[in-house]
């Protein structure tokens, strides 16, 4: 984020009306500003439109294409290499989430999960500086 004062803008992409409910309500409470997408057209849409999300939190799935795809997509393009992503996901075979961290998500977490987890690892991946991997 380039001030202190800058409120973070976060990018929740996930077709589920209550999970999305749910997550914005969380980040708001934590002085964060949530931006939704029902699917991955809309979350490209909101990548392609200025300012960029300081972060993404990004459900495996969606209705138009897998969240892996869409990462694998985002991540093939330098313009969001700074932009970490946090998958979470009902999905919790252990192939997958090798698969999306290898993608180039930040993290991983698995629904069920605690409120408070999710933005501390928000809170985290906000602070910590993303190095792109080569």
């Amino acid at each position: 984020m380039d001030s202190e004062n800058k409120i973070p803008r976060i990018l929740v992409i996930d077709d589920d009306h209550g999970v999305q409910k749910l997550v914005t309500t969380l980040i708001t409470r934590a002085k964060m500003e949530p931006i939704t997408a029902m699917n991955a057209t809309q979350g490209a849409q909101f990548l392609r439109t200025p300012p960029l999300p300081d972060a993404l939190v990004l459900d495996l799935m969606l209705p138009d294409i897998s969240g892996i795809d869409f990462l694998r997509q985002m991540r093939g393009k330098e313009a969001f290499d700074k932009i970490p992503v946090i998958i979470l996901s009902a999905i919790i075979d252990p192939d997958q989430i090798r698969e999306g961290l290898s993608l180039g998500a930040d993290r991983y977490i698995t629904k069920p999960y605690l409120a408070s987890n999710l933005i501390d690892t928000l809170r985290d991946v906000l602070k910590t500086e993303r190095k792109k991997e080569k």
